[in-house]
């Protein structure tokens, strides 16, 4: 049957319209001149008010304080979104000071601070400086364990392309360098979550590229280093560490999350730093909630505790499944 005689009505409909149209519409052009001399300058003057400009395309807009639920989501979907399509389904958080360097760099800084304080030797603040250099040299130690608990994560899947089970950090340096650093070592993709700050900030260069993300709202980077925790390692820190820690802790107390390994590297300084006895003995947390958590001194006693915890409730530390 020939064409005409399958579709007899088809044949005499209008073709689809072709891409460009043969006559502009009207809106095509501006008001031409001799309609109107000062036609094209208004128009001019209107495309440059802020008015005129499509919301995405509008800092001022976008800044505003009504605007916020809308940031909020925006800080929220891009790592989202860019973490699914890496294949990252599960990771481990670690964090620790941005102020403890690799040993080599810890030892140059004491050096240099000694030699200072030789020339100057009754400078009170120069003493004082000193003798926290050589608290940090003796804490440089853990910037190698973070480093080879970061290889250990790394060479735990199947390769450089698998991103079941991921280091995640704040992306910036000191402890959370390292963690991403040894990471990078055996050629494993590793996560930065950095935050916007008043001042400028760097990313530490041991990153994955493509899964370092800079947020706005901490609200929206403490979601995400929980959202695929397998396990959270807490070096030797200050506030940021601390305040990570107890809102961690926290979730699971209250079973708000599903609980996860806890581990603080360094006895000597956790102890020294919080008293959980105390808060115990004053009936301010249960002496369940001290088994919330334990102690570690080495990479490997580190990864070890994590796999035996989800082992000894049948449970596995990297999901089936394929990787990419």
């Amino acid at each position: 049957m020939s064409e005409p005689d399958r579709f007899p009505k088809a044949c005499r409909l209008p073709k689809p319209p072709a891409p460009e149209r043969r006559e502009p519409l009207p809106w095509q052009l501006p008001k031409p001149p001799e309609e109107d001399p000062e036609g094209w300058r208004r128009v001019q003057q209107i495309r440059a008010s802020a008015s005129f400009r499509p919301a995405i395309s509008d800092p001022e807009f976008l800044n505003r304080y009504e605007t916020r639920p809308a940031r909020l989501q925006l800080d929220y979907l891009k790592p989202e979104l860019e973490l699914q399509r890496a294949g990252v389904k599960n990771t481990i958080v670690v964090f620790g000071s941005t102020r403890i360097p690799e040993p080599s760099v810890a030892r140059r800084r004491l050096a240099a601070l000694k030699a200072a304080l030789a020339k100057r030797p009754d400078d009170a603040e120069l003493k004082q400086r000193v003798q926290v250099a050589e608290r940090i040299a003796a804490k440089a130690k853990y910037y190698e364990v973070a480093r080879t608990f970061g290889q250990l994560v790394g060479n735990s899947g199947q390769g450089p392309l698998d991103c079941r089970l991921v280091i995640m950090t704040g992306g910036g340096p000191g402890i959370m360098e390292a963690a991403n650093r040894g990471a990078f070592e055996v050629g494993a993709k590793s996560v930065g979550l950095n935050i916007t700050l008043p001042h400028e900030q760097f990313p530490n260069p041991y990153i994955t590229p493509e899964l370092c993300f800079q947020f706005h709202y901490f609200a929206m980077r403490k979601l995400h280093f929980l959202l695929r925790a397998k396990a959270l390692v807490a070096f030797p820190g200050g506030f940021g560490t601390l305040d990570e820690l107890f809102e961690t802790l926290t979730l699971i107390q209250t079973r708000k999350i599903a609980p996860v390994p806890v581990v603080l590297v360094g006895e000597a300084y956790w102890k020294r730093l919080i008293d959980f006895e105390f808060l115990v003995e004053e009936g301010a947390i249960d002496p369940e909630d001290r088994d919330l958590f334990w102690y570690a001194e080495t990479a490997e006693e580190i990864w070890n505790g994590i796999v035996w915890w989800y082992e000894s409730q049948g449970a596995r530390l990297i999901e089936d499944g394929p990787c990419r």
